[in-house]
C-alpha cells in the first residue's frame, strides 16, 4: 500500500466543501494485469450531489450539439479525428465548471509489480489503488456517494469492501462520511464518461512519452488540451492543494 499523502489542502476544503453531500465517479484506464500498456490509471470526479443532474443534462446537451444520442457512449477508446470536436467540448466543461473536480492515481509501470511477494493477486491490488484513489478526496465534513464501473460478477462484493476499508481509514465505523460505494454501468451515467475521459488522457500520456506520425492524432490533441487547461504536465504527482486536477505518480511502492 502507497503510504505517502496527496491531500488537497485543508484551506481549499473549508473554502468551497464543508458541510456538503458529494458524488464520486470512478473509472479506470489500461487496468488489465497482462496488457500491451505499461502504465494504468485511475481517475475519479467529484461534484455536489445536488448538481448531478445539471451536469448530466448538460453534457447529453453537448452531445446534442454534435447530433450524438444522449445514450451513445463517449470513451477515450472512441476518440478520432471525426468525433474531435466532441471530445474537445467535453474537456473544457471539465474545466469549465469550477463544481467538477479530479483525482487521478497513475502507475507508471504495472509490469514492475511483484504481487506473489505480498500474497496477492491483480484484482486484490486493483481495490487498494482505488483506496489510494479514494482516501485523498474524503473529509470529515461531508458525506461521499462512490461509484464505480461494473468489472466483472464480483464488482458488488469488492465494492462493500472497499467502502468498509475507506469508512475505517477515515474512523467512520458508523458510515456517516463514506455513505456508499456501488457499481454502475458506465455508459448509463454521463459524467462517468467524463471520467473516462479524463483517466485515458492522462494515461495515454504516460504510454507514451513520445510523439510519433502513427499515434491518434486527436488523443495527442486532447492530452495537450487538458495540459494546457490544467497547467500541469500530467507525468508528475500535483501540489496537494490543487483542487481542480489533482494527481498521484504513484512511484513509492510496488505491491
Amino acid at each position: 500500500m502507497e503510504h505517502s499523502s496527496n491531500y488537497i489542502s485543508a484551506q481549499n476544503f473549508n473554502r468551497i466543501f464543508s458541510g456538503s453531500e458529494f458524488n464520486v465517479y470512478c473509472d479506470e484506464s489500461c487496468h488489465l494485469e497482462h496488457s500491451s500498456s505499461n502504465a494504468m490509471a485511475l481517475g475519479a470526479i467529484w461534484c455536489p450531489k445536488q448538481k448531478t443532474r445539471e451536469i448530466n443534462q448538460r453534457l447529453i446537451e453537448i452531445k446534442k450539439k454534435h447530433r450524438i444520442k444522449p445514450e451513445a457512449e463517449v470513451k477515450w477508446t472512441k476518440a478520432a479525428p471525426g468525433n474531435r470536436s466532441l471530445y474537445v467540448d467535453f474537456l473544457d466543461y471539465f474545466f469549465d465548471d469550477d463544481d467538477l473536480h479530479f483525482r487521478g492515481v497513475v502507475i507508471p509501470d504495472k509490469k514492475k509489480l511483484d504481487h506473489a511477494r505480498y500474497g496477492q493477486t491483480h484484482d486484490e491490488w486493483y481495490y487498494k489503488m482505488y483506496f489510494v484513489l479514494l482516501k485523498a478526496i474524503f473529509r470529515r465534513d461531508a458525506r461521499y456517494y462512490v461509484y464505480i464501473d461494473i468489472k466483472d460478477t464480483h464488482s458488488s462484493e469488492n465494492a462493500r469492501r472497499l467502502e468498509d476499508v475507506c469508512a475505517a481509514n477515515a474512523h467512520d465505523f458508523s458510515h456517516e462520511i463514506v455513505r456508499r460505494v456501488q457499481p454502475i454501468r458506465s455508459d448509463e451515467v454521463q459524467i462517468m464518461q467524463l471520467v473516462d475521459i479524463l483517466t485515458g488522457a492522462i494515461c495515454y500520456r504516460h504510454n507514451n512519452p513520445y510523439i510519433t506520425p502513427q499515434m491518434n492524432s486527436t488523443k495527442v490533441e486532447l492530452v495537450n488540451r487538458t495540459i494546457t487547461r490544467s497547467q500541469i504536465n500530467l507525468t508528475n504527482t500535483t501540489l496537494s492543494s490543487e483542487d481542480k486536477l489533482n494527481l498521484l505518480v504513484w512511484e513509492h511502492d510496488w505491491r
